[in-house]
């Protein structure tokens, strides 16, 4: 597990792995990234193909990384996701259209930062008026196990419809 689009993975292997995800399609691969201006480059200049199995994200910790929201909206991709973990901070006003899922997750371990329930729901809440399906993992903690992912009396299990365009 890595960052496909760190700066140091040259064009031509991300091409290749493409191949083998266009080949295996019978699965759904889903690619993190902290870098969607490279995963936008990368996706134009080399014309990947949009594959209806791969699921293309980017991670969004706090308000500090959510201009990487309209870079990852600009990606062309069946399914575009952010990854709110670990969320150490509010996000703030976000738009969430051509955002197809939402994950959001308090840090772990031992030294982990505690997650504020308003920030979970206004993201929750953003999801919902923009259509966005949303996924609660996890409160996170030192003990994330004890900490549980029941948010409001209930698990949040949305997935995104597949292949939308």
């Amino acid at each position: 597990m890595s960052d496909l689009f760190q700066d140091e993975v040259p064009d031509e292997f991300i091409a290749r792995i493409w191949e083998v995800m266009a080949a295996a399609d019978w699965h759904i691969f889903q690619i993190l990234t902290k870098r969607p201006c490279n995963m936008l480059n990368v996706v134009r200049q080399r014309r990947l193909e949009q594959l209806p199995n791969v699921w293309l994200g980017t991670s969004v910790e706090s308000q500090g990384y959510a201009s990487r929201i309209d870079v990852l909206r600009q990606v062309p991709a069946a399914v575009r996701f952010i990854s709110f973990e670990p969320l150490i901070g509010p996000v703030g006003k976000i738009e969430l259209t051509q955002i197809h899922w939402a994950i959001v997750g308090g840090e772990s371990g031992p030294r982990a930062r505690s997650m504020n329930a308003e920030w979970v729901e206004d993201i929750r809440h953003q999801c919902e008026r923009d259509g966005t399906a949303f996924f609660f993992k996890q409160w996170g903690g030192a003990n994330k196990k004890a900490a549980g992912r029941t948010y409001r009396g209930r698990t949040w299990d949305e997935f995104p419809a597949i292949a939308p365009n």
